[in-house]
């Protein structure tokens, strides 16, 4: 979790406020038997998904039809992923085309940081995929406003739409702040895992990158280890090492506060053999 609202904090998922969100940016759920050896399937999600304050204009964002463009899905909805198999159609008639670099942010939260990086690389096509309603809102109320003809948001399972997808299909994976799930009986609940991981290597570009960052320091070495022992990624700068944190990821006024509180903030990035 992160110092950010818009993406996570610090605190076990049961202090969480409204502002803050409780999910591992939108993950996935993963099947497991359960404990007692019988035949019953259980879900182990990554994310937690909870009901929070749903501002005007992201209300307006989610029911006007001036944003609906933006919107993939039922963004009010269930999360229904069907039919979603090709992020690069989706910009097919806009002016970058379907060819243009892509890149794909695993729970953008509140959207501001999304937002900024789409606005600041106008020839590159965002899609952004969130399980929380006024999240979604607000990110769409902030592209229509800037009118950003290179972002498409999806309300769904992270996991599950990659699975969907072509493989060798983007460009960018983008994971900022993710639950660290601090407690190990919920370590399984890690976005980062060996199984995870192969399910978003396979939809990457060759020489397509996975950019992942934390501001929980377990979480951070954790990545590591699992990222530079998974076969078919190096790690951009060199194993066992982090990456400093690049200019186009966008530094908030929070992390700069914890930054100052002397927090640490970990970035990494790994390309796709």
């Amino acid at each position: 979790m992160s110092q950010h609202p818009d993406i996570n904090t610090n605190v076990d998922a049961t202090s969480l406020t409204d502002d803050q969100k409780s999910f591992d940016n939108n993950a996935t759920n993963d099947n497991e038997v359960a404990p007692d050896g019988n035949k019953h399937i259980r879900i182990v999600n990554t994310f937690m998904k909870r009901r929070t304050h749903m501002n005007k204009n992201a209300e307006l964002a989610l029911t006007a039809p001036e944003f609906a463009h933006y919107l993939v899905n039922n963004s009010f909805g269930d999360g229904n992923l069907e039919g979603i198999d090709d992020l690069r159609a989706l910009f097919a008639e806009l002016p970058n085309g379907s060819e243009a670099p892509l890149t794909l942010e695993i729970g953008f939260g509140l959207g501001d940081s999304f937002i900024e990086m789409a606005a600041a690389e106008p020839s590159r096509n965002f899609v952004g995929i969130e399980v929380h309603e006024p999240g979604i809102g607000k990110c769409a109320y902030m592209a229509g406003t800037q009118n950003l003809s290179n972002v498409r948001i999806i309300n769904g399972d992270a996991i599950q739409l990659l699975k969907q997808l072509p493989e060798n299909h983007i460009d960018r994976i983008q994971l900022y702040f993710p639950d660290p799930w601090q407690k190990k009986r919920h370590h399984k609940r890690r976005f980062v895992s060996p199984e995870r991981m192969a399910i978003v290597t396979r939809s990457l570009k060759q020489g397509g990158w996975f950019h992942t960052a934390t501001d929980w320091e377990h979480y951070a070495f954790w990545m590591v280890e699992v990222l530079d022992g998974f076969a078919g990624l190096s790690n951009q700068a060199g194993a066992g090492n982090f990456t400093d944190r690049p200019d186009f990821r966008p530094m908030t006024k929070f992390e700069r506060r914890g930054l100052a509180s002397g927090h640490g903030v970990w970035d990494l990035i790994y390309l796709k053999d």
